[in-house]
């Protein structure tokens, strides 16, 4: 695939191996450190379904390259939509100009295939390139089988989402780096009221990945995803309001793992750590979690949502290691903050398109399984909360505090998963968290493919995954007077 995202670069926009290294060399004048280029060309098309037919299709392009400079901590960047030697020039100069002062250094001929150490996501059809009647026709059937299980939907919404990336970076220090990039997403949300109507409940279900939209096409696939929607509607339809206090709760596994990615993960991004406004800085070697507690960010999954065969720097992904049985042992690091803090980048240096720096960013972030059996650990719980899947949170970076809201969870009851309840919210503290989990199920799952995590205003795919958890004395905010 990277041969063929070079070839692509310069066929497509007429570039050569001297232009690239004139435009670094403009870049570099004035005493620059260091300065890349990153070129983007995607294309991206979604269609979506609402009350029983196709209310809308688009289809986009967005193409470009950004220049940066760095000296020191501080970064210039300057990005156009047009990919032509002379707006790279004026590209060049002006992120320069931003950056200027500090030593100096001249670029290297960017050299070697390009080819990345991985290849975890190839394809055979790019999925923009399937026919939209086969997608809309997905749609449809999509929403006469939601409709056929349950006489209580009353409203579907669905939609799929393809997209295909090629992007290119070249560096002064002569890096080259290339990729052609998947990415598909089906969503669907169910609608469903009670026999009086005056109730109506959200059933949401998702998946995605980098794969053959083939996949996605197949009932095997689809089906499961109405069928839990339907299921989820109607769930909430019979919820009680949720109990307050401190509870002991219980996680199940899979998406519950967005809770490690928001109270956890982004506190252990370099950048915040580099500038010691994370509640983890200066805390290499030391116990931050319970004896246990592994928790790792893995970029090489194949056809996961979050992996990458290189970062957005060039830089190979791998699998870190970030919490070690409750002994924090590194951060994510991109290209700048590695540098900065003398250590190695981990292939976390991320963007969400040409026209935005990269900094340090999650790919698929989970708590690795532990040895108890998931019933044992339900039974080993009087009276508390078993929570399966969460909808929105908010976490402050320096204290570590976070909000999260459950939209599937439960009532247990003397070890027995109870009643289902509505208007649950987790409210705690990361790093106080870790120290609270007292078992770990040998249940691993990752996200079904749906995660987009955003930060300082770009969004990027990533994965989340967890085996079932306990955490003891958690504060529990509720509706139940």
């Amino acid at each position: 695939m990277s041969d063929d995202a070079l070839s692509f670069f310069r066929d497509h926009f007429d570039l050569d191996d001297r232009a690239l290294t004139r435009t670094l060399d403009t870049t570099l004048e004035r005493e620059v450190d260091f300065a890349d280029l990153f070129f983007e060309y995607t294309t991206q098309d979604s269609v979506s379904l609402e009350e029983g037919i196709v209310k809308s299709g688009d289809r986009h392009l967005r193409q470009g390259v950004g220049v940066r400079a760095q000296v020191g901590e501080r970064q210039g960047y300057a990005h156009s939509d047009e990919v032509t030697v002379e707006s790279l020039d004026l590209a060049a100069s002006t992120a320069r100009a931003i950056s200027r002062t500090s030593g100096g250094v001249h670029s290297v001929a960017p050299s070697g295939t390009g080819r990345p150490i991985h290849d975890l996501y190839p394809v055979e059809t790019p999925p923009t390139e399937v026919p939209v009647e086969r997608k809309t026709a997905l749609l449809l059937e999509m929403d006469a089988y939601a409709r056929q299980l349950d006489s209580q939907v009353q409203q579907v919404m669905a939609s799929v989402v393809s997209q295909y990336r090629h992007v290119m970076l070249v560096s002064s220090d002569g890096r080259l780096s290339a990729d052609v990039q998947p990415l598909v997403r089906l969503n669907v949300q169910v609608v469903a009221a009670d026999p009086s109507g005056t109730r109506r409940e959200v059933g949401y279900q998702g998946m995605g990945g980098r794969f053959e939209l083939e996949r996605l096409l197949q009932p095997a696939a689809w089906k499961p995803l109405v069928e839990e929607a339907v299921r989820l509607a109607k769930l909430n339809l019979e919820a009680q309001p949720c109990p307050a206090g401190t509870l002991d709760v219980v996680l199940g596994p899979g998406w519950p793992g967005v809770l490690i990615h928001e109270a956890i993960g982004h506190g252990l991004e370099g950048d915040f750590n580099r500038k010691k406004t994370s509640a983890f800085s200066g805390r290499i070697g030391e116990r931050v979690a319970s004896d246990g507690v592994t928790i790792v960010d893995d970029g090489t999954l194949e056809q996961r949502r979050g992996s990458l065969n290189s970062d957005d720097e060039g830089t190979p992904t791998q699998r870190t290691v970030l919490i070690e049985n409750g002994i924090l042992r590194g951060y994510l690091q991109d290209r700048l903050n590695a540098r900065l803090m003398g250590v190695e980048p981990t292939g976390n240096g991320r963007r969400e398109s040409y026209a935005h720096l990269p900094m340090p960013r999650m790919t698929n972030t989970f708590m690795l399984a532990g040895d108890d059996d998931p019933a044992d650990i339900l039974r080993s719980v009087k009276r508390g909360l078993y929570a399966v899947s969460f909808g929105g949170g908010q976490v402050d970076i320096t204290s570590g505090k976070f909000v999260f809201t459950a939209n599937e969870a439960y009532k247990i009851e003397d070890g027995r998963i109870g009643a289902p309840v509505k208007g649950a919210t987790l409210i705690g503290n990361g790093p106080d968290v870790l120290t609270r989990v007292s078992r770990i199920g040998n249940d691993l799952e990752l996200d079904q493919g749906v995660g987009t995590c955003g930060k300082d205003g770009q969004s990027v795919p990533v994965g989340v995954g967890m085996p079932t958890i306990r955490i003891d004395e958690l504060t529990v905010g509720g509706t139940e007077g």
